[in-house]
């Protein structure tokens, strides 16, 4: 994936609906603070500033032609040719940065979300006028483009991976023609995203609940995401009900979108020559489909300690039966609230293991007007950091309550921040960027480091408890849900590819049968609960959630070699940080010594997950 792609992917969780639901406290604290938001200033001075950098680019993308047919004249002509590509992208990012930030600033302002569309348009037009790059070079030859990588510093410091990355890609690329016309087919492959997108939020008639409190409510998917974990148990039961009884209704339209899909991704495996989809979603990083298979078989292997830690919910909600809607509600309730401070001084406390190098950086970083932390009306929800923005540094939304879970995600979105920011200072910016693969792991492991930081200074049962508790829904959620969503897309894929018939029916039957699986026989489902896949919006982004799941088990296993190896075991994980997109993502974890396409970093956290419920088994003996 691209940087720009990659960058706006990165750790999209939404946090819905606080400005409304925050507490008087969080109010107080944010009408004090509005002036503590991101200046942009670094990227450029002003709207002004920042058109005439776009209008410039603009230009520049038509000379990109001028090196058109002579890449092959010198290793000089070649190395110009590359660097004038970069360099152009390097600055049409940068514009694209500071229009999206201030596009989500205040999502209401037409003027900015016009601003967001014309950056868009620049990097559509920047695509288009270098799709003859690939084919030209692989034309060439390898033997010749070798001789030219040995014999030109620029190409050689700089350009070595990505000329390397084009020839493995050589059978996959078609024809300067070919590729353009894949290029225009773009729209045409995204459509079934986009229509499944309107699908849910102009065209569902959402329901509304009363809930026991008197309180009626919405149950879109932001009113969903809400109230599913609402302290009394028959609200939680109406709400599932009645939400997935809506999603069931447009089955029929969410399945022909998904078979749309699928569909595509088919076709563009086919026009590349790759045996199957799984193939062509994997190659762009390299990744062995051992890897994809390997998780989900050993996440199989791992559900029964799943299970087990259902069981323990059950016992820890003190009910009498588990069901599916029971998944959500906190096991335990502290009432600790966090203000920022706190937050950071949390984190830069939590993330001690990782050296004075790295905290001193942590905190220079976290002092700075890196980021918008408040939710306030207009803003766009979520939580991010960008930093596709190479000369600057990278940015921060945050949508903050005052609560844990927010705590968290300062500690996650500040693991992604040092990333880049390590990847930058030891990278040229030909190979900085990190690819999907390894960009949760920096984040990963700043959580769990705060969870480790935070149990051992609880000073109450209750208080561990809570923070056990934390540990176990993450490994559900980030390992096993994930997981679980891998699974249906890889099923999906190769039932399609096996020529079976799909519909909407048909993957609410597979779904329902993975549901039941991972959740095993002592967790209630009610029938429309299958409808959930229609609710995922990741899998318009096909083989893209599974590294969710593998980015935790690099996160567990170099957060475990960090407590037992300390120093040594610290700077082999700051070099895969370092390293940014320097070599496939799964050759610089091999040089760390995690291999993913073996089992060893799966059980390791089916393990943790065993050892944490021991823990809070005795605590609750």
């Amino acid at each position: 994936m691209t940087d720009l792609s990659r960058r706006e992917a990165v750790a999209a969780a939404a946090l819905a609906g606080l400005a409304a639901l925050a507490p008087a406290s969080l109010a107080a604290q944010t009408a004090s603070n509005r002036d503590l938001t991101w200046d942009l200033s670094a990227l450029y001075a002003d709207d002004a500033a920042w058109d005439s950098a776009r209008l410039s680019a603009l230009e520049a993308v038509k000379g990109m032609a001028a090196y058109k047919g002579r890449l092959g004249e010198s290793a000089e002509t070649l190395a110009a040719a590359f660097t004038m590509q970069s360099d152009l992208y390097r600055q049409i990012l940068r514009v694209y940065v500071y229009a999206s930030l201030r596009a989500d600033e205040d999502v209401r302002v037409s003027a900015n979300q016009e601003k967001q569309g014309q950056a868009v348009d620049l990097f559509t037009a920047f695509s288009e006028a270098s799709a003859w790059i690939a084919p030209e070079v692989l034309s060439i030859g390898e033997a010749k483009i070798k001789q030219f990588i040995a014999a030109n510093a620029v190409l050689r410091d700089r350009f070595d991976h990505a000329l390397a990355d084009m020839l493995r890609r050589a059978p996959h690329t078609l024809s300067p023609e070919g590729e353009g016309l894949l290029a225009s087919a773009t729209s045409v492959l995204s459509a079934p995203g986009d229509i499944s997108d309107q699908l849910r939020s102009s065209d569902i008639l959402w329901p509304s609940i009363t809930l026991s409190t008197g309180e009626k409510v919405k149950l879109d998917n932001q009113g969903y995401t809400v109230h599913r974990a609402a302290p009394e148990r028959a609200d939680r039961k109406a709400v599932f009900d009645a939400f997935w009884k809506t999603y069931g209704e447009f089955r029929n339209s969410f399945g022909a979108t998904y078979l749309a899909q699928v569909r595509g991704n088919i076709f563009d495996a086919k026009a590349r020559k790759y045996p199957t989809a799984l193939a062509s979603a994997l190659a762009g990083s390299n990744v062995p489909e051992g890897v994809y298979r390997t998780l989900v078989a050993e996440t199989n292997k791992g559900l029964p300690q799943l299970h087990r830690y259902f069981e323990l919910r059950r016992r820890m909600l003190k009910l009498p039966d588990l069901y599916y809607y029971d998944i959500y509600p906190p096991l335990v309730e502290t009432g600790r609230r966090f203000s920022l401070d706190e937050m950071r001084r949390l984190t830069l406390a939590a993330v001690q293991p990782l050296g004075r190098d790295y905290a001193a950086s942590l905190s220079r970083a976290t002092a700075a007007r890196w980021m918008d932390p408040w939710p306030r009306t207009g803003k766009r929800p979520g939580a991010y950091m960008q930093s596709s923005a190479y000369d600057v540094h990278p940015y921060l939304l945050l949508n903050l309550s005052d609560e844990y879970e927010s705590l968290s995600t300062y500690a996650h979105e500040w693991g992604h921040a040092m990333h880049s920011l390590l990847a930058n200072a030891a990278q040229p910016f030909e190979k900085a960027d990190y690819p999907i693969f390894t960009a949760e792991i920096a984040s990963t492991l700043n959580e769990l480091l705060l969870l480790d930081y935070m149990e051992s200074q609880a000073k109450t049962r209750e208080e561990k408890l809570f923070y056990l508790g934390q540990r176990m829904e993450n490994i559900r959620g980030t390992f096993f849900r994930q997981t679980m969503f891998a699974e249906f897309e890889l099923v999906a894929h190769d039932r399609a590819e096996a020529g079976d018939g799909l519909s909407g029916g048909a993957f609410t039957t597979l779904y329902t049968d993975l549901l039941a699986r991972y959740h095993g026989p002592k967790v209630g489902m009610e029938p429309a609960y299958g409808n959930e896949w229609a609710y995922i919006p990741h899998f318009y982004n096909s083989f893209y959630v599974y590294q969710y799941a593998t980015c935790f088990s690099a996160a567990v296993y170099f957060a475990g070699e960090i407590k037992r190896g300390g120093a040594k075991a610290r700077d082999n994980y700051l070099a895969v940080l370092k390293a940014g997109g320097s070599d496939y993502p799964v050759e610089i974890l091999k040089r760390a010594g995690l291999n993913m396409a073996g089992p060893e970093p799966y059980r390791a956290v089916v393990q943790l997950l065993s050892d944490t419920l021991d823990e809070a088994e005795a605590l609750m003996a």
